[in-house]
């Protein structure tokens, strides 16, 4: 039987795999998706999400995806490595998301740019569809890709963008950006998501012990034990599911019903007494 089982669950709660069914949404991540939505809607073009290692842009990702499948009218891909090392390359690549037929062994850059152009305006304006490419991960898109989106974005109708772009990465991305002209102005969302706070930090955990079956009235994990993970964490959100998954293991194995602040600050010690002390194998996680 599996631990989660064990303490009424029907699924593991603490899963760091981006399911959307288990994404938490703060104040913040709620802001970003409804305001995507409605650049997305409005095909505005350009948005940009930025957010610190393990604040939940990949799982803010997947739920962007799963609230475009309940709309009608959007063709929408997603890149989540966006490493390309030539502009040939991402370009073909793009082609490729796209499924458009042409030889691509063949075809020159000017082939690619003009064929991309013509699919965007087939979608965008005889279909009229709304294109949209989201890019994870997208502080390591290279200059040139960044360069090679740029234009893409230049493709419009006197009313609306023909390729509607979501940007989501690391802080450093910004860095980058504001180095190439005429591009982060593009933007008509920008937002930057930060960690939990303590109450948002609770809240998550009882939220995904919630979607994992738990029904029980008192929570499975007591309140200092809660606040000691807070503390730990500092609400990263990833860093908050590696701990309570460690503590849920460790709360089974000690025959314990609830997890409490004792077993969270054995997990802290384990980790010190290992050379990984909790700022390092909790907080960079």
């Amino acid at each position: 039987m599996s631990y989660f089982k064990i303490l009424g669950l029907n699924k593991e709660p603490f899963s760091t795999s981006p399911d959307p069914e288990f994404f938490y949404q703060s104040l913040g991540h709620k802001t970003v998706i409804t305001n995507l939505v409605i650049e997305l809607r409005l095909r505005r073009g350009m948005s940009i999400v930025l957010g610190d290692v393990g604040t939940g842009k990949t799982t803010l990702s997947r739920k962007l995806v799963q609230s475009l499948r309940d709309r009608e009218g959007f063709v929408f891909h997603i890149i989540m490595d966006p490493l390309y090392e030539s502009e040939h390359l991402f370009l073909s690549s793009l082609v490729r998301i796209f499924g458009i037929e042409m030889d691509l062994k063949s075809a020159s850059l000017l082939d690619l740019k003009e064929a991309l152009e013509h699919f965007l305006f087939k979608k965008g304006v005889t279909e009229n569809k709304t294109v949209v490419l989201i890019v994870d991960e997208a502080q390591k898109l290279e200059p040139k890709s960044l360069e090679v989106l740029r234009v893409l974005l230049n493709y419009e109708t006197n009313e609306y963008k023909l390729l509607q772009l979501v940007l989501l990465g690391q802080l450093e991305l910004h860095s980058t950006i504001i180095k190439i002209p005429n591009f982060i102005d593009r933007a008509g969302f920008k937002y930057t998501l930060n960690p939990l706070d303590a109450d948002e930090t609770r809240e998550m955990i009882d939220f995904r012990l919630s979607q994992a079956g738990y029904d029980k009235k008192a929570s499975l994990f007591q309140e200092k034990a809660i606040k000691r993970i807070y503390h730990v964490t500092r609400g990263y959100p990833r860093k908050v599911s590696l701990i309570c998954h460690r503590a849920l293991k460790l709360t089974v194995m000690k025959n314990n019903v609830v997890v409490d602040e004792r077993t969270i600050r054995e997990i802290i010690d384990q980790d010190a007494q290992n050379g990984w002390p909790a700022s390092n194998s909790i907080l960079k996680g």
